[in-house]
């Protein structure tokens, strides 16, 4: 195997294993929004204990997630000079804003966010809340700006040549508000909140089967539940918006996506199948014209397939990016009407009878996290040959003086310790979710008002 497939794997693997948490932490922000400012409308103990509960889980998933997130730094020195040089000033005026406008934000609110509950009002401790928040929600704004300028570059121009070649910025907003960023980073925001919302329904549905801490256990699981309903409904939009996007700036992308190979031929529009990229075939259910329909609003008008493109400017794991974003369309629509289902069987008072529901419930923790990594892999994979999209390949980006042996040898190290932090965050968060959301002391107070200060415990028999 050579240098440059193992350098993409390595790459690959540590941005994965990191990617599992910051639309968590995003997703989790929100929610405890919600819970603290229902506890300043209501004065309800239970909000605040519910919030305490949440916040403590939220450190963990920070704290692993910027240990996780440092190495990728390195990774672009190391591995990928030339990409290294080629961007770094554009890369560098975002990475900057993220550290400047986004993380100093988060991290420095994040302190009275745990420990200044007995130490600052409710409203500076509410204040601190809504801070972390904004500092995780700016955070990925840089993060997805920069990646988007490698999918649709804008706002510059080349300095130099062949190894000195360099992109500098011309126009600051032009490369923020480049054609895909604000599609990619609404797509990529509403995908954490799934991920966030979908971890405190598991957490809770948990919980109800097992019949523990139910006074607080049902009204988070229906504050998660309105979350994941509003934004798996928003998510389909975004998506298709996203879709728009790509057809437009990078349609051997979409091509690759949907196994459409024909130059210029109406496009069909599989549910799912199977690409040979050999013999050029796609199998499958498939909705007739379906593509066409999807990019012009007619079933009969032609799509740009991949034999459009030079062999060497297209990509070449076709049905590896067919099927990661086929996986991302099926958790997608599994969202919706797993989150329509529960909600209906809330109105009709059922919710929490139903075992088979809440056991489902319980491991849909899953699924956002799958379609936030496959969404990742189907925008990368698709993009390649090029890791600055039509400007630089991946094989020209790669290191000079990296060997195969020295990136198999960090990979292993990588695996080895990325496996123990897993491991960690698996042991940790499962302590504290057998621990339970609030302690015995204050039981009484919780149980004595929940339900007359508690408007979304309204049903009795919920």
């Amino acid at each position: 195997m050579d240098t440059e497939i193992l350098a993409r794997i390595q790459f690959a693997f540590t941005i994965a294993f990191h990617y599992i948490y910051p639309p968590l932490s995003i997703g989790l922000g929100l929610i405890l929004v919600i819970m603290e400012g229902m506890y300043l409308k209501t004065g309800n103990k239970l909000y605040e204990q519910m919030t305490r509960f949440w916040i403590k889980i939220f450190a963990l998933i920070f704290g692993i997630g910027v240990a996780t997130g440092i190495i990728m730094e390195f990774e672009f020195g190391t591995n990928w000079a030339t990409y290294s040089k080629y961007v770094g000033d554009i890369f560098g005026s975002a990475l900057a804003a993220e550290g400047i406008f986004a993380f100093a934000l988060e991290s420095g609110f994040l302190g009275i966010l745990l420990f200044g509950w007995n130490r600052v009002g409710p409203k500076v401790h509410f204040f601190s809340t809504i801070m972390v928040f904004l500092g995780s929600l700016f955070s990925a704004v840089w993060i997805v700006v920069a990646n988007s300028w490698q999918q649709t570059p804008a706002g510059f121009h080349i300095v130099g040549e062949g190894l000195h070649a360099r992109a500098e910025i011309t126009d600051f907003w032009a490369m923020v508000f480049n054609p895909s960023s604000v599609d990619r980073l609404t797509h990529a925001w509403i995908g954490a909140f799934l991920a966030g919302a979908f971890l405190v329904i598991s957490v809770n549905a948990y919980y109800i089967l097992k019949k523990k801490h139910l006074e607080i256990a049902k009204p988070a699981f229906k504050i998660a539940l309105v979350v994941a309903t509003f934004f798996s409904l928003a998510q389909l939009f975004t998506g298709s918006k996203s879709a728009d996007g790509v057809a437009k700036n990078q349609p051997a992308k979409l091509a690759a996506m949907e196994g459409h190979y024909d130059s210029s031929a109406v496009a069909d529009m599989y549910l799912f199948g199977w690409v040979n990229n050999k013999t050029q075939t796609t199998t499958g259910v498939k909705i007739p014209g379906g593509l066409s329909f999807l990019i012009h609003n007619d079933f009969k008008t032609p799509v740009t397939g991949l034999n459009a493109f030079k062999t060497e400017d297209r990509p070449t794991q076709v049905n590896a990016i067919f099927q990661v974003y086929h996986i991302m369309i099926a958790i997608g629509i599994g969202l919706i009407l797993l989150t329509l289902y529960s909600c209906w069987q809330w109105k009709r008072g059922k919710l929490f009878d139903t075992k088979w529901l809440l056991m489902v419930l319980v491991w849909s923790v899953l699924l956002p996290q799958i379609g936030n990594q496959v969404g990742w892999f189907t925008a990368e994979m698709g993009r390649q040959p090029w890791v600055v999209y039509g400007l630089l390949r991946t094989s020209d980006a790669l290191s000079k003086s990296v060997s195969a042996n020295q990136v198999i040898f960090s990979l292993i190290l990588f695996t080895v310790v990325y496996t123990t932090l897993f491991v960690l965050f698996i042991y940790l968060l499962n302590k504290k979710i057998q621990h339970g959301p609030y302690y015995e002391d204050v039981k009484e107070h919780i149980e004595e008002g929940s339900k007359r200060d508690n408007p979304l415990l309204s049903r009795e028999e919920d």
